[in-house]
């Protein structure tokens, strides 16, 4: 837990005001005295209790502990880095996508009705323009795709402000209508290559660690974007080797997509409500990396839901949390699938902390269950 007290001054950037409340030491303890008080051996529900413990700190003037309502964002943007052919995929296809989110044709939608979240589909900046109103779909457009983030920044400074604002505001709004738990999911071709980029920046990668299959590139492609990941941080002077003094609002700007910067300030937003915000795989850990060098107080908030297979995740998400992610099942598809399925512990975890007898309650000895 970061319980320093110590401000996050990049928050004022963002949105005067801004705070991020650090978990407290004496709620995450009075948690732990709740769960070893349960049926059971102590720490025998192993990271549930965990979760448990976690999710009760959070907020705990708030009895029974309940993590839904919850809220799947699913952020959908496009690249202009797609022009250097880093991906085997065409353009069009995010754009398909997100009329496919909207039907409630894909796997996130599945996978989110199956554990019980509601979705919504963000629209970040995806290429064609602003689609057609519907029930689903949240227009929160930075414009019509990056620019190529090869020859120079992917987006002004001000307008990766606005989308972390954007994230930031959407959070809050869905907070007052009642939501108590986020997660986060992405769409869009080209941004395994932007979260490669970002995760040599801010985490000290070279791009040959970094990078991966993606949406199925071959061996050849995959080197291919290694190099235009080492020319899009040369272009705008990011050096991995200076990663620890890297700015994070700068590296965002520079080489990340309308989605990323959207879901980092869902993240920064949600721990600013004091809720819980899962991080699905490789594209929204790359988003998380850059929200928690804004504001190392989200790592309280924030629950990395699986390990993604594409090769550059756990490397990056052993640099940025103990414990690592919940679920490794080989999963790389995105969207929040993953954050989907982890979600289900999450309700597992606030039931038992709310259900399960206690010694006293079940006259059940405690004698020897304790270790």
């Amino acid at each position: 837990m970061h319980n320093e007290t110590s401000s996050c001054p990049r928050l004022e950037e963002i949105l005067p005001g801004l705070r991020i409340v650090p978990v407290e030491t004496a709620a995450l303890e009075a948690a732990q005295q709740h769960l070893d008080q349960l049926t059971k051996p102590r720490g025998s529900l192993g990271r549930l209790e965990e979760l448990a413990r976690r999710l009760a700190a959070m907020r705990p003037e708030v009895r029974p502990l309940s993590v839904s309502p919850a809220m799947m964002l699913t952020v959908a943007g496009d690249h202009g880095v797609t022009a250097q052919g880093i991906s085997p995929c065409p353009q069009i296809v995010t754009r398909q996508m997100v009329a496919n989110f909207c039907q409630g044709g894909a796997g996130v939608n599945v996978l989110s009705r199956t554990s019980g979240m509601d979705l919504r589909v963000v629209d970040a900046g995806c290429a064609g323009g602003p689609y057609a109103p519907h029930p689903q779909l949240v227009d929160l457009r930075l414009g019509d795709g990056t620019a190529d983030m090869s020859r120079g920044p992917a987006m002004p400074r001000e307008t990766c402000l606005e989308g972390l604002r954007r994230g930031v505001r959407l959070v809050r709004e869905l907070a007052e209508q009642g939501y108590v738990c986020f997660a986060t999911g992405e769409m869009g071709i080209g941004n395994s290559t932007a979260a490669a980029a970002i995760n040599c920046a801010l985490l000290g990668f070279v791009p040959e660690q970094a990078v991966g299959p993606g949406a199925g590139a071959d061996s050849a492609m995959i080197a291919h974007k290694a190099e235009v990941v080492r020319q899009a941080l040369a272009v705008n002077g990011l050096d991995p080797a200076a990663h620890a003094q890297a700015d994070p609002l700068a590296v965002l700007a520079a080489v990340g997509g309308f989605e990323i910067v959207l879901m980092a300030g869902i993240m920064l937003g949600a721990a600013s409500c004091r809720l819980p915000v899962l991080v699905d795989g490789f594209i929204c850990s790359a988003a998380y990396a850059a929200a928690e060098r804004i504001c190392p107080t989200l790592a309280d908030y924030a629950i990395l839901a699986h390990a993604s297979a594409e090769p550059g995740h756990v490397p990056a998400v052993s640099r940025l949390v103990a414990g690592g992610p919940l679920l490794q099942l080989d999963m790389r598809l995105g969207e929040g699938t993953g954050a989907a399925v982890a979600y289900h512990l999450l309700r597992c975890a606030a039931a038992i902390y709310n259900d399960m007898a206690t010694f006293a309650s079940a006259r059940v000895s405690s004698e020897g269950a304790l270790s």
